[in-house]
């Protein structure tokens, strides 16, 4: 196929529009595809959210298909009618329901290339590592996050080796790096305290409960420090309600889903994921680029961007033992926490910006369609 009836029409299809980790990527990925090649076309299944604003800016069209739940098989009848009048050449889908009813949709449909993406080991017994392997012939290709992320659905979601490629998260760098620190007093947090930062679901992946029980046990030890949670879920009333019975209330904050992440990040002295899986996570780049110190737990993809001792200390996942020691070496030994800082911040620059991810998206799907330069 020669480039000479470009632009493609293209479908990314995914789950939803909050502001999760998965979603960031999709929409930095679509908004620096090459628009003279590309003629991108966004699908969310269930509703809208805060970054449908970052697609609109870019005129990148965004199809909000408002079915009540991702479960509903309904929608993928929609979405095949949505493609029918499309008709892209390719389909790329991000998170499970996104790539189960997308790959369902596009055999409807007639699309003739399919690249799904697994954001994540999927270490739930929910049934979708069994669903996703008996679809996958319908795939063309698995782009898996990281490495362990693709070893995880060779070994344990059984799917071909030849059918999955890596390609990491990205992070705006300069955005990051170069942020205003944003006021935390709002919070009741002083001027001169230090700040543990936690950013994410409060949802029982992420473990925040691990995190507070190490910060609690802590916080007699350094009135200095306060920890903030950024994010909202469904463990934010039992959190909240642990904070009120502990006796450390003014040193525990909720911030709730806040869109000025890399000021926050700016103004905070450690990142903090205790994370009991995930696949690359985001928050981990960023905090990188933003050079705050990171403590991590030892989670799929970590590897890939922390080596410990040298951009980041890591623990073991669920050792809130190991959470309490590693704060209690920031407060000891900030200087090195401060060096590991910096060189996370030169390795994230050189080797992680969402421009050259990006076009190595362009790359898989130009060589997927046989297009040339």
């Amino acid at each position: 196929m020669s480039d000479s009836h470009a632009p493609y029409p293209i479908a990314f299809c995914i789950t939803g529009l909050q502001p999760g980790g998965a979603e960031r990527a999709l929409v930095q990925i679509v908004t620096r595809l090459n628009r003279e090649r590309w003629a991108p076309v966004v699908y969310s299944l269930t509703g809208t959210g805060p970054l449908v604003e970052p697609l609109q800016q870019a005129g990148i069209p965004t199809e909000i298909l408002q079915v009540r739940s991702a479960r509903d098989v309904r929608i993928i009848w929609h979405l095949a009618q949505k493609f029918k009048a499309q008709k892209p050449v390719l389909l790329q889908t991000f998170l499970f329901h996104a790539n189960l009813a997308g790959r369902l949709a596009a055999r409807l449909s007639h699309v003739p290339h399919v690249v799904s993406g697994i954001r994540v080991s999927e270490k739930r017994r929910n049934g979708h590592l069994l669903l996703d392997r008996l679809t996958n012939r319908l795939v063309e290709l698995n782009i898996c996050v990281s490495q362990s992320v693709a070893d995880f659905s060779i070994q344990t979601g059984h799917l071909s080796p030849t059918k999955i490629t890596v390609v990491p998260n990205g992070v705006e760098f300069q955005r990051f790096a170069e942020a205003k620190p944003a006021d935390l007093t709002c919070w009741n947090i002083p001027t001169d305290a230090k700040v543990v930062l936690s950013v994410g679901r409060l949802d029982p992946q992420k473990a925040p409960h691990d995190l507070l029980s190490a910060f609690l046990k802590f916080a007699s030890q350094a009135p200095e420090f306060h920890l903030l949670f950024v994010g909202d879920g469904p463990l934010r009333g039992e959190l909240e309600q642990r904070v009120s019975e502990s006796g450390y209330s003014s040193q525990v904050h909720f911030a709730g889903w806040q869109p000025q992440i890399p000021e926050l990040m700016r103004a905070a002295d450690c990142l903090v994921l205790s994370s009991l899986w995930e696949g690359m996570p985001n928050v981990v780049l960023e905090s990188m680029a933003a050079g705050l110190p990171v403590i991590s737990t030892r989670v799929d993809g970590i590897f890939e961007l922390i080596q410990p001792g040298e951009q980041g200390t890591l623990v073991e996942i669920g050792s809130i033992d190991q959470l309490h020691q590693a704060l209690v070496d920031f407060r000891t030994s900030p200087t090195q926490f401060v060096k590991m800082a910096e060189n996370a911040q030169t390795l994230v620059e050189q080797e992680f910006t969402w421009e050259s991810i990006a076009r190595k998206y362009d790359q898989i799907y130009s060589q997927i369609l046989s297009l040339t330069d």
